[in-house]
């Protein structure tokens, strides 16, 4: 029966902007006006969470400079002087890539992709696995293509942006491996812990006709996470997925949080149960799970103790690694009526970022499902830019550091008018 799955208490989320990342926020303006297509690399498990919405802005500033026109409006000769994409206008393409795919179940990535066109009409977004030269290979193409397309460029600049630890890195070796004719040395190095890159690569070359060049960046967090529950799970989310120093996190609420997860991807057999004795119930208590799971691994103290800590951070790095492609294997159908050995299943997800009420809808198979499917993840998404916006209106969104910051540029600029304001006076008396 799946255990009924209260969400677990989670810590305030930490601050960790360290100062190579603010050096690279300042710098990105510039850098986006020679750039020609932003690569923005998320993590698929957490395809929302690992936005980061400071980026955004300079984004669509850039674009707006760029006079962007989005590929899916009709063609009209007035608006080909500044639109993108071969109409003769500067290039100016935005591609979302969702790295490690193959920790997501399958079954719900064309949802995903159409439900995030169905939201995001300007956006491409490309499913990859440095692991598997097929989605690298298709994603390389891509980049060629928007270069051919523009063969009065003499070259096309590609940035490649993100949170840290999604991976940005490793895709560049690969795509350089992939589009580079012969042997090709790893030319950046990764790192599994966040924060290895610290400073803007040189150019690297990804494809030599058409000339194709990229530039690697540095991971950049948000400056704050935000308060309340919204703030702490945005944090220990991305501590799961290593895109926080691991430190500064209790990792036993890493597992509390990682266990609610896993239930709920799959709450008849959740993918921790292969780490238990077989026959072992789904649980949602963290300290049980970790005494089991310390027994099974023989993870003991002196005097017998259970240790615990040790088997928890064993826990979370066995889900960052063969544990993510265990979860991701749950089938697309589970029982969703009592059959004498379930209870009915009330919710389900995708990643850790989507979550749903099962209800008539989802009691379907093929075309039906995926329809359904897209329809929970549309209002997702939905929910996830309203929560956004709340928190910017009410203040939850802004660090106290931000709030003086904005408070003292308010004050600064109400100067400026009211010594404006006299001036003028004194030249009309």
């Amino acid at each position: 029966m799946p255990p009924v799955m209260p969400f677990p208490a989670l810590p305030s989320p930490p601050s960790w902007f360290p100062g190579h990342m603010n050096r690279f926020t300042k710098q990105l303006p510039a850098l986006l006006s020679r750039t020609d297509v932003v690569l923005e690399l998320r993590d698929s498990r957490l395809p929302l969470t690992s936005i980061n919405n400071n980026l955004e802005g300079a984004i669509n500033k850039w674009r707006a400079e760029r006079g962007y026109r989005s590929t899916f409006a009709p063609f009209s000769p007035s608006t080909s002087t500044n639109s993108s994409l071969g109409y003769g206008g500067p290039i100016c393409e935005r591609i979302v890539v969702l790295n490690k795919r193959d920790f997501v179940p399958e079954w719900g990535v064309e949802p995903f992709r159409r439900a995030m066109k169905a939201k995001f009409p300007d956006q491409t977004v490309h499913f990859a696995s440095c692991n598997k030269p097929r989605d690298i290979r298709s994603l390389s193409e891509m980049l060629v293509n928007i270069a051919k397309r523009n063969p009065h460029a003499t070259e096309m600049n590609v940035l490649v942006i993100g949170m840290p630890n999604v991976g940005k890195s490793t895709l560049l070796n690969s795509l350089r491996n992939m589009g580079i004719s012969g042997r090709t040395p790893k030319a950046l190095q990764t790192s599994a812990q966040p924060g290895h890159t610290r400073a803007l690569s040189t150019r690297l070359k990804l494809s030599e006709d058409p000339l194709v060049y990229s530039y690697d960046s540095p991971g950049v967090m948000l400056p704050f996470l935000g308060r309340g529950d919204r703030g702490a799970e945005r944090g220990v989310k991305l501590a799961l997925i290593a895109g926080i120093k691991e430190s500064l996190y209790d990792v036993e609420a890493l597992v509390a949080y990682l266990l609610y997860r896993l239930n709920i991807l799959n709450p008849i057999s959740p993918a921790y149960l292969t780490l238990l004795p077989p026959g072992s119930p789904p649980t949602t208590e963290a300290d049980d799970f970790l005494d089991r799971l310390a027994m099974r691994l023989n993870m003991l103290l002196r005097g017998g103790e259970k240790d615990t800590v040790r088997a928890a951070k064993w826990f979370v790095e066995w889900w960052r690694n063969e544990g993510g492609l265990v979860s991701a294997s749950v089938p697309e159908n589970l029982p969703t009526e009592s059959d004498g050995t379930h209870a009915p299943l009330l919710r389900r997800g995708w990643g850790f970022d989507f979550e749903w009420a099962v209800d008539e809808s989802m009691k379907c198979t093929g075309g039906a499902f995926e329809s359904a499917v897209q329809k929970k993840m549309e209002e997702c998404i939905d929910e996830s830019l309203r929560a956004l916006s709340e928190d910017e209106r009410s203040g939850v969104g802004i660090s106290t550091t931000q709030e003086r910051k904005r408070s003292w540029q308010e004050k600064l600029a109400g100067r400026a008018a009211r010594s404006k304001a006299k001036l003028a006076a004194r030249k009309t008396a």
